[in-house]
């Protein structure tokens, strides 16, 4: 280049600024070099004086020669030293009219420590003036804004940025500093037209002042916060799935509100595949080394419908070994996968080759991640997430959040899945407690047993119908309070111990007595503590269809509805008595007498006791559905539920409806016997009469036996008043009645006794036999079966 040249390029580079003043000392003329220097805008000084814009009088020296150095105020406020030339404009008449004022670049000196603070500082720094007009950017927030600070400086901030709430945000705090003074810090969610994402930014914004005090400028520092703004989202997100996942002891239900928290928060996409053994009663199986089964049971994303999905709710997909699944449940942490890697290729290439209508919906999916479900060591299954819509790949930090929130909701999972363990095995205990096969004998019945759908779990609501001699029924209902298999086999000790006691024919207050010590006792040597520590409560009544006598007592338990033909339901009148287990108080009997076709309504609280019902209202609902007309016994059963049941009940519900049936006194026979040996065969002879009048020729021989065998022992060990009965209902029933309260029992004879065997032969010829006590002594009884068909009913 020549020299000459360069002399010229190097002149016009420094005569950078020109500015042009009329006669009267006006601004007419503003350059871009005059706007660089000082700040200010044409707008802003073209027409106004130039005087404004000198920071202290020219010194006449400058005046004199047209040249020198003047103090300028810049737009920031600072003031700046300006080399000048004047230069001045001739008119026609050779007069001035005005200068062209040219200036030389300012002396530069050395950045100052503070400069190169805030030029080089890692935040975004920046400077405006009180009327939002940038002053000074540093090379941060030029990165951010990807603008020079050249194109920044003297522009209104508003003209800098695109109208968005967050730009309408910045405006409004740079203005609160101005008009309060004071400084503000606040947050802000956005992007920025050089970053790829939007970012978290925490900003502060201040006051400067002059040495006078006066407000002349904000500035303001922007801190890049979104690491720490995602970590308050993730802890957020902890903190939330506390109270959202597990608010069911339901396994499914459990996973799909995992899924309807990661999305679309923290995944565009989300599923939860569980191993089979989760959703069935089986032992956790140790995990395959290859491939891997996993079961589908929720699946969510932005879409609606979730078209992404490849595979559907309940399907099984086996997993490849090196799958990010197969390899999260293998190595027991969360496995990333990234666009580019072959297996996550891989991945995307399954799903699209086994669900190609969801392809479209799979486009620019870039990160996934696998993390194991796994709970006191177990393996569950695996949550996986996908990204497409979401800008950011899955990173270290979301892999620990991920495996954090996984272990949260896989203890959820196992609780729901040990909770549906135990209820089926409380379940299937209750149900081989329970009678299966109930005998119609004195009664016709119809039962109901409904367990708990709460999360309680199942309770221990039981009843029975017991046979017992003479042709009467024992008709028993009890609750174990409390849930869950404890219950259930505290229930089953209790229903074996009702059964042992009414097998020795107590009456109903005498036996609840005997078992309500034998809980006390239970409960004293620590084998039933639970008993005592839960409670329990029981009805035993007996019903007799020869006297057609209801006799009943109560621990604790609610009384029974009665319905007569043709009447409406009443509760009968009784004392309920204290429940079992606390010992040292009386149990009353109550009895009344029943005609035939009366119904008898045993239940257990949980059909009309609940914390959102009126207890009197449901058993007035229980008892006008008893009243009403029904089709068969069933089908009153099926009405009373109906009637009277919630649609969720929260404790068991346990209902045996009983229809008395009775024996008339053509189907008994009934004779006094006179404590004298010698009318033993008069009484055969009666009795064997009794049976061809029955039709019963068949039954004579046994029943002669039977008859000379109980008769004989009455009137030699017992004492008056001694009486024989012959009862014909589904067996053919002797029994023996005298003033004795000694009990007869089995003995073997010896070879050359001449006695001692007559029971012996009564045991081995009758179907069953045995005593009761009675009020009066004792009454011994055999039963025969009959081949004839079943009696009639009180219907027929």
């Amino acid at each position: 280049m020549p020299r000459d040249t360069g002399l010229i390029l190097g002149r016009m580079e420094r005569v950078a600024a020109t500015a042009i003043i009329d006669a009267l000392g006006r601004v007419t003329g503003w350059s871009a070099g005059a706007r660089a220097f000082t700040g200010y805008r044409a707008e802003e000084v073209v027409g106004k004086p130039a005087t404004g814009l000198l920071a202290e009088q020219v010194p006449a020296e400058a005046l004199a020669g047209r040249s020198g150095t003047v103090a300028v105020r810049r737009a920031d406020g600072r003031r700046t030293e300006i080399a000048l030339t004047a230069c001045p404009v001739l008119g026609s008449d050779g007069g001035t009219t005005g200068y062209v004022i040219t200036a030389d670049p300012p002396f530069q000196a050395a950045p100052t420590l503070a400069d190169q603070a805030f030029q080089q500082a890692s935040m975004s720094m920046s400077v405006f003036d009180v009327r939002q007009r940038q002053l000074r950017s540093n090379d941060a927030a030029c990165h951010v804004m990807g603008i020079p600070e050249e194109a920044l400086l003297g522009r209104f901030f508003p003209d800098t940025v695109e109208q968005a709430p967050h730009s309408e945000g910045f405006l409004r705090h740079l203005r609160q500093v101005v008009e309060t003074g004071r400084p503000v810090r606040y947050e802000s969610f956005t992007g920025s037209p050089t970053l790829n994402r939007e970012h978290a930014w925490s900003i502060e914004m201040w006051p400067l002042r002059d040495p006078a005090g006066e407000l002349t400028a904000v500035a303001l520092a922007a801190f890049d916060s979104t690491d720490q703004y995602l970590a308050r989202l993730r802890l957020a997100l902890l903190n939330e799935a506390a109270t959202s996942i597990g608010t069911t002891l339901d396994v499914v239900r459990t996973a799909e509100e995992l899924v309807e928290l990661l999305v679309p928060r923290y995944a565009d996409f989300a599923s939860v595949d569980l191993l089979d053994w989760v959703l069935g009663a089986e032992e956790p199986p140790t995990v395959p080394e290859g491939d891997i089964s996993l079961r589908r049971v929720a699946h969510g994303s932005a879409n609606e419908g979730t078209p992404e999905a490849a595979v559907r709710l309940g399907d099984a997909e086996v997993h490849p070994a090196a799958s990010p699944p197969a390899r999260a449940l293998r190595e027991r942490r969360a496995v990333v996968g990234q666009a580019g890697e072959p297996e996550f290729r891989r991945w995307v290439d399954e799903r699209n080759a086994r669900a190609p209508e969801g392809r479209p919906y799979r486009e620019g999916v870039h990160s996934m991640i696998a993390v194991p479900l796994q709970a006191r060591g177990v393996l569950l299954g695996a949550v996986v997430g996908v990204r497409m819509r979401h800008p950011d790949a899955y990173v270290t930090d979301d892999t620990v959040f991920a495996e954090e929130l996984a272990s949260r909701a896989a203890v959820c999972i196992d609780n729901a899945r040990r909770f549906a363990r135990e209820r089926s095995t409380a379940l299937a205990l209750q149900h081989s407690l329970l009678p299966r096969g109930l005998p119609q004998v004195a009664v016709e019945v119809a039962h109901r047993y409904l367990p708990s759908g709460s999360l309680a779990g199942i309770g221990g609501d039981w009843f029975d119908v017991i046979p017992l001699s003479g042709s009467r029924v024992g008709l028993v209902v009890g609750d174990v309070v409390g849930h869950g298999i404890r219950s259930s086999a505290t229930m089953g000790r209790l229903r074996t111990a009702v059964r042992t006691l009414a097998d020795v024919d107590l009456p109903p207050d005498e036996l609840l007595t005997h078992l309500d010590d034998l809980v006390t006792h239970l409960a004293a040597d620590g084998s039933g503590e639970e008993v005592a520590e839960l409670g329990a409560t029981c009805l035993y009544a007996v019903y007799d269809p020869v006297s057609r006598r209801l006799s009943l007592a109560a621990a604790g338990h609610l009384a029974p509805a009665v319905v007569l033909p043709g009447g409406e339901a009443e509760l009968i009148p009784m004392t309920a008595g204290p429940p079992l287990g606390v010992g040292g108080l009386p149990f009353e009997a109550t009895e009344l007498e029943l005609p035939e076709g009366a119904v008898v309504a045993l239940y257990t609280d949980g059909l009309v006791e609940d914390r959102d019902r009126d207890v009197d209202r449901a058993t007035e609902e229980m008892c006008r559905a008893l009243s009403a007309p029904a089709g068969s016994l069933e089908d009153l059963t099926d009405n009373v539920l109906k009637a009277v049941m919630p649609e969720q009940p929260s404790d068991d519900v346990a209902l045996l409806l009983a229809r008395t049936r009775a024996l008339g006194a053509d189907r008994v026979a009934t004779w006094d016997v006179p404590p004298d040996p010698a009318e033993v065969a008069h009484f055969r002879q009666a009795a064997i009469e009794q049976l061809t009048r029955w039709g019963l020729d068949e039954a004579a021989f046994v029943t002669e036996l039977v008859v000379s065998e109980l008769v004989t022992n009455a009137i030699r060990y017992g004492e008056p008043p001694i009486q024989l009965r012959l009862i014909r209902d589904r067996a053919l029933i002797c029994e023996v009645s005298d003033g004795s309260s000694t009990s007869p029992h089995l003995r073997r004879a010896h070879a050359y006794d001449e006695g001692g065997r007559g029971l012996l032969l009564v045991a081995q010829l009758t179907q069953r036999w045995g005593s009761r006590q009675t009020g009066g002594g004792k009454t011994i009884w055999a039963e025969q079966p009959l081949t004839e068909g079943p009696l009639p009913t009180a219907d027929e």
